[in-house]
């Protein structure tokens, strides 16, 4: 069975969704999260830019999907 990739290295939904809903926690895992994947640029936009628009993006998609958004590949 393949193994499920959720963000916020591996921890559970409902963990994840907790962490989420704090702005500076979510910031902080998704750029975290974004620097595990090898995306320096995207990475670095959520540390700098784009905070409080991507949180909120952010807290929906782990609600819905167990995900970050994901809007660069760099």
């Amino acid at each position: 069975m393949a193994k499920s990739r959720k963000d916020y290295f591996g921890l559970g939904k409902l963990i994840s969704i907790i962490l989420a809903i704090i702005p500076v926690t979510a910031w902080i895992l998704g750029a975290l999260t974004r620097f595990k994947e090898g995306k320096l640029v995207a990475g670095i936009i959520r540390i700098i830019g784009l905070g409080v628009i991507l949180w909120v993006i952010d807290l929906v998609l782990m609600i819905k999907d167990g995900k970050i958004l994901r809007l660069l590949n760099m």
